[in-house]
């Protein structure tokens, strides 16, 4: 028999490594990027194209590379910063495995030009498929210049895997703030399709929060600060008010990387307990500092999950944190009563004599005489009957109906009934039906959305004022890509003179709902849901404003409001599901319900 096992050619190796660390265009974002923080670069610009699948780029100006080290650089665990095992658990750089260039240059074509500072000429390599393909003498400035492109070219199955410009788009931004946001010191640049998304300059941390999240931050971040032998914490937590249904504000950094941490994420949520509804989500942007020998961040391939010595300890020094700082800065609603004066209790000392308490008893107190009733008692015991005077009228009062009554017969009068809040309760011939208010709602409006966009026939409700808003760069790109999806769903927002977005209309179904609070969120759930469950982009941004415009969970309906909430419902091409999927009706079967008597 002959020999199964063969060794790997190198290019195959690479191309498996890559699939390990190379999952997206963001994944060689945040390669890059960690490189450049770790060359000691102060400016750092990122230009992409076609989110990433044509080309990306990333231009520092850090220390450069020499002709050699560029070329090393691209070989399988090829490092600076490891030389013997026990450099494993003293890391305080971000890129040390060694395997992100040359997992890069497996699965696209790769162009370096580097140069370190002092030098008079430096050096460009081509590399594709792991193959150098070319290495000279260039002119350039200091630091390096990484081009990456057609992505995944030679790897089509996972090209062909990747999601919609939009949400690689987003894995992009994610991973450029997660740097951006923990390297405060280094002023950022990114450019999608020759239009510049973030400007960073740089600033102290509470300003690099609000240049990338928006000014609205500037009266919501709190400031935490505590520091102990095992764990020092710093950073920012949101007042509850600007809780989210998104978790998009959510960042944890442990010695200068970002890190997913379940279980420090519950001590944040639990401070907020009882301060916020339970589907919203505080934002925070907490930074821990331990000793390198008490992490390991060399467990997952990306570096994101880490291990603490005694997380239970810091899941404690978290949690009181938060506490303390939310408390602090009076975001715990506050007794609005008068507090009676604390008891004062002396200090026992040893000299104290102590003294038995002197007791009184009233001797004279017989606890078999007949107490004397106010005037008020005595009436109400001698005319009792008054108390029930007109009850036998009013049929309301009547706990129990009489016996030739019978509770609505929603078969013979089609009346509805609303049970929790939740659903409408109505007879049919097979038993009872049960109606999702807010989904079917959401059905309703959903069809009305999309035949409005897909018409291009809007429905605006004029202000008097028009609003102004201040928009993140993130949320100006989604606008300014979504402008004529919005226009047609009745958003009426333009650009002033001086560049100002002001809001002059907007759906008239979303009612008494904040506008220009809706229309962040419904760019914020944009962002964040995924494409797969939709056909169409109008589709998705028709399903987002129902589910924001829909009447919510235990808002009382009317029963004529629940007849032409049933009516409305049943004439939609798919009344039984909601936008997203989820059933909006069910059916008790007359069988089922015998059953159970």
């Amino acid at each position: 028999m002959t020999d199964i096992i063969k060794l790997l050619p190198d290019s195959v190796a690479n191309q498996i490594a890559a699939g390990e660390v190379i999952q997206r265009p963001a994944s060689v974002l945040k390669e890059l990027m960690e490189n450049a923080i770790d060359a000691g670069a102060t400016q750092i610009d990122v230009y992409l194209k076609d989110a990433g699948r044509t080309q990306i780029q990333v231009i520092d100006n850090g220390c450069g590379m020499s002709e050699t080290d560029a070329r090393l650089s691209f070989e399988r665990h090829a490092t600076s910063k490891i030389r013997e095992s026990k450099d494993l658990f003293s890391l305080h750089t971000l890129g040390f495995r060694g395997e992100a260039l040359a997992s890069i240059a497996a699965i696209a074509e790769v162009q370096l030009r580097s140069k370190r500072i002092g030098d008079e000429l430096g050096t460009l390599l081509e590399v594709a498929a792991t193959r150098i393909i070319k290495q000279e003498p260039v002119h350039c400035n200091a630091g390096s210049v990484f081009t990456v492109q057609n992505l995944f070219y030679n790897v089509p199955a996972r090209r062909k895997f990747l999601k919609s410009d939009n949400t690689e788009l987003n894995h992009l931004l994610n991973e450029f703030k997660r740097i951006a946001l923990v390297n405060e010191n280094t002023a950022f640049t990114l450019t999608n399709n020759d239009t510049e998304i973030y400007r960073l300059p740089a600033s102290n941390l509470r300003q690099r929060i609000i240049n990338v999240f928006g000014k609205s931050m500037k009266q919501a971040l709190l400031p935490l600060e505590t520091e102990t032998t095992l764990v020092k914490i710093s950073g920012f937590i949101t007042l509850p008010e600007y809780a989210k249904k998104s978790t998009a504000e959510q960042y944890f950094f442990a010695n200068g990387r970002y890190i997913m941490h379940p279980y420090l994420r519950r001590a944040v949520l639990q401070a907020y307990e009882k301060l916020i509804p339970p589907d919203q989500q505080p934002g925070y942007f907490i930074y821990l500092e331990v000793p390198s020998e008490t992490i390991d961040i060399n467990i997952h391939p990306t570096k994101t999950e880490v291990k603490f010595e005694d997380d239970r300890a810091i899941y404690q020094f978290l949690h009181s944190t938060v506490k303390q700082s939310l408390g602090k800065f009076n975001a715990v609603p506050a007794i609005d009563f008068e507090v009676p004066p604390m008891l004062h209790i002396p200090v026992l000392r040893p000299d104290t004599q102590v003294q038995m308490p002197e007791i009184n008893i009233d001797r004279s107190y017989n606890p078999f005489a007949k107490a004397p009733q106010s005037p008020l008692q005595q009436e109400n015991f001698q005319n009792w009957e008054k108390l029930y005077e007109g009850f036998e009228n009013e049929k309301s009062s009547q706990i129990f109906p009489d016996e030739d009554e019978t509770p609505i017969d929603t078969a013979s009068t089609n009346a509805f009934l609303q049970l929790k809040g939740k659903y409408i309760v109505t007879s049919v011939k097979s038993g009872l039906l049960l109606i999702d208010q807010k989904r079917a709602h959401e059905r309703i409006l959903f069809e009305q959305y999309r035949n409005q966009v897909k018409n291009g026939k809007s429905m605006s409700q004029q202000s008097l004022f028009p609003e102004q808003m201040e928009l993140t760069p993130d949320e100006t790109r989604l606008w300014t890509e979504l402008k004529d999806d919005f226009a047609n769903l009745g958003f009426d927002i333009r650009l002033s003179d001086n560049n100002q977005t002001l809001m002059h209309g907007h759906p008239a179904e979303i009612g008494n709902k904040n506008p220009v609070m809706t229309f962040r969120k419904l760019l914020d759930d944009y962002r964040y849901t995924e494409d797969d469950l939709f056909e169409s982009r109008c589709e998705k941004l028709a399903a987002l404003l129902a589910q924001e415009s829909a009447i919510a969970y235990n808002d009382r309906l009317t029963n004529e409001e629940m007849t032409h909430l049933a009516e409305q419902l049943f004439v939609c091409p798919t009344p039984n599901y909601s936008p997203t999927g989820k059933p909006t009706v069910h059916t008790i079967n007359m069988e089922d319900i015998e059953r159970k008597f």
